[in-house]
């Protein structure tokens, strides 16, 4: 079995409350979730509204799989015009951690 975890680091462009962060995070969140099917969340920087961190994890028996999954995942990320990546953290743990 492996785990694969990524943490994006954001900056938020015209955000001047949480109220608008929050409308810029949450479809985000909400979309990760959706298109692939992986455990996603706000994981930082929750009082700080032009910064933002989202974690996501996926889980298979298949290190292929989760490869595939988190690169598309972070591909999907650098897209999103109403974010900056500022940061990516990828880690993989297997049966051997």
């Amino acid at each position: 079995m492996y785990v694969g975890t990524l943490c994006f680091d954001l900056l938020l462009g015209d955000v001047r409350s949480l109220k608008e962060k929050r409308s810029v995070i949450r479809p985000i969140v909400a979309e990760l979730h959706r298109k692939f099917g992986i455990s996603v969340a706000e994981t930082g920087d929750q009082d700080l509204y032009r910064r933002g961190e989202i974690g996501l994890a996926v889980v298979s028996g298949d290190l292929g799989h989760i490869k595939d999954v988190l690169d598309r995942c972070e591909r999907w990320m650098v897209a999103r015009p109403e974010v900056e990546l500022l940061s990516v953290r990828q880690r993989i743990h297997g049966d051997d951690d």
